[in-house]
C-alpha cells in the first residue's frame, strides 16, 4: 500500500455494535493522528439480533438498520474508519460458512492494508456466541498467513477481553441489583480472562462520553448492550479501559503491560 500511514489497526468482529466498545475508546484516541489508519470488517450486518418491543424495525429491514446505526455510532465518537468492508455473512450462521473462504477474504484485506495490529475475538468470544469464535479464529488464521507470506505489517495481534476481576466486580453489583449473573458456560453471557493474561491495557476515560455516545447510536440492542435504565455516567465509568491479551507475538512472563496497542512497535 503506497504511503502507508505508519499506525494502522483493522478490527475484525461479527456484528454492528461488537465494534462499538473493547476498541473504540482506543480510535477515539487516535482520531486525530495523521498517521492513524482505522480498517473496519464486519462480517455480518446482524439482521438476526433481537428486536425490541416497540423499536420499529421488522426482520427484514433490522439489518440495514443496524448497518445505519453503525455509520452513526463511528461519527457519534468522532472517528469513522477509513476503509469498512462488510463481508454479508448470515447473521448467526457464520460458524456453517466455509471456514477457508472466510480466512481467504479476510487474508485479502490485511494484503491490501497491511496493518501494524490486527483485534478480533479470543478462543472466549468474550460472549461464547459462535459467530464471534468463528470470526477471531478465522481472523487468527488469516493473520499468521499473511504474516509468515513476508506482508508488511502485521507486528501484533490482539484479543478482546474482560479481566477476570472485572467480571468478577460486575457479577457482584449485578446479583446486589437483582440481576442475574453472568453464566460463563451460557452463549450470549459475558465471560473473563485471566488478569494475567491480559497484555494491554488502555486508559479511556478522557474519552469514555464519546465511547457512550457511540454505543447509544445503537438504539435496536440498547436492551441488549445495557439495562435501559443504567444512566450515561454509570455507563462511562464501565469503559474506562480497554483490555486486550496478546495472542501474537510471544509475551516473555512478566512482561509490563502495555497502555497503548501501538506501544513498542
Amino acid at each position: 500500500m503506497a504511503n502507508r500511514p505508519s499506525r494502522t489497526l483493522m478490527l475484525v468482529v461479527a456484528h454492528p455494535d461488537d465494534d462499538a466498545y473493547g476498541l473504540a475508546g482506543t480510535v477515539a484516541l487516535h482520531a486525530d493522528d495523521p498517521d492513524f489508519r482505522f480498517v473496519l470488517v464486519h462480517a455480518t450486518d446482524g439482521a438476526a439480533g433481537d428486536i425490541a418491543h416497540g423499536f420499529p424495525a421488522t426482520r427484514e429491514n433490522l439489518g440495514q438498520i443496524r448497518r445505519e446505526e453503525c455509520s452513526r455510532a463511528w461519527r457519534s465518537l468522532g472517528r469513522e474508519p477509513d476503509r469498512h468492508d462488510w463481508l454479508d455473512y448470515d447473521d448467526g450462521t457464520v460458524a456453517q460458512a466455509p471456514f477457508a473462504e472466510l480466512v481467504d477474504r479476510i487474508a485479502a484485506i490485511m494484503r491490501e492494508e497491511a496493518p501494524d495490529v490486527v483485534a478480533t475475538f479470543g478462543p472466549d468470544g468474550i460472549t461464547g456466541h459462535p459467530d464471534h469464535i468463528v470470526v477471531g479464529a478465522a481472523t487468527d488464521e488469516a493473520f499468521h498467513r499473511v504474516r509468515a507470506s513476508g506482508s508488511a505489517g502485521l507486528h501484533r495481534l490482539l484479543h478482546g477481553a474482560l479481566r477476570e476481576s472485572t467480571f468478577r466486580r460486575w457479577n457482584t453489583a449485578r446479583a446486589k441489583e437483582g440481576d442475574e449473573p453472568w453464566d460463563p458456560s451460557r452463549v450470549y453471557h459475558l465471560r473473563g480472562v485471566g488478569d494475567d493474561q491480559i497484555g494491554v491495557e488502555v486508559d479511556t476515560t478522557s474519552v469514555a462520553s464519546r465511547i457512550v455516545a457511540g454505543l447509544n447510536e445503537h438504539r435496536s440492542q440498547r436492551h441488549v448492550i445495557y439495562g435501559q435504565d443504567r444512566s450515561n455516567e454509570q455507563w462511562e465509568r464501565s469503559v474506562g479501559r480497554e483490555s486486550m491479551v496478546i495472542a501474537w507475538p510471544p509475551v516473555t512472563p512478566g512482561a509490563p503491560l502495555l497502555s497503548d496497542v501501538f506501544e513498542g512497535l
